[in-house]
């Protein structure tokens, strides 16, 4: 991932950042070899990172296909209105919402661009029913298949 330029960071910052989000669960002995740093000093680079909110977290990527989540869906959704109250109850309804991986407000056509996955079509077709159409204010739902995903 290509770090943007920031005042409050320096070079060892951005490497560690860097190095971070494509392997979260490098030993620090390791880090601090590979960004020239001492093992101390490294350690609280970190912990002014994690604490200043640059890293948000650490978590494990998993396998969908594994998990029998293998189709991905992308839903276009249009709200029936789209006051703050409206727009605060679908925020709030989605963030509970199990299937839907990601959800982004959108500046368009549409209102909310949706990521889901699931088992197969079928089982898509059964959450799309059971789930996204029941969000609060939804007017209409257009979905998008994914084919292949060339870079996640």
């Amino acid at each position: 991932m290509k770090m943007p330029l920031n005042s409050h960071l320096d070079r060892h910052d951005t490497e560690i950042l860097r190095i971070l989000s494509v392997e979260g669960r490098l030993p620090v002995t390791e880090l601090s070899t590979r960004v020239g740093l001492s093992k101390t000093p490294c350690q609280l680079r970190m912990k002014r990172l994690i604490a200043e909110g640059y890293i948000q977290g650490f978590r494990a990527i998993l396998d969908p296909g594994k998990l029998g989540a293998e189709q991905v869906v992308f839903v276009e959704v249009k709200l029936k209105k789209t006051t703050e109250e409206a727009l605060l109850e679908f925020n709030t309804a989605v963030q509970s919402a199990a299937e839907v991986e990601q959800c982004h407000m959108i500046a368009g056509a549409f209102d909310y661009l949706l990521k889901l996955r699931t088992k197969d079509m079928r089982s898509y077709r059964e959450v799309l029913g059971r789930v996204v159409s029941t969000l609060p204010h939804v007017d209409s739902t257009s979905t998008h298949v994914s084919m292949q995903s060339v870079k996640d």
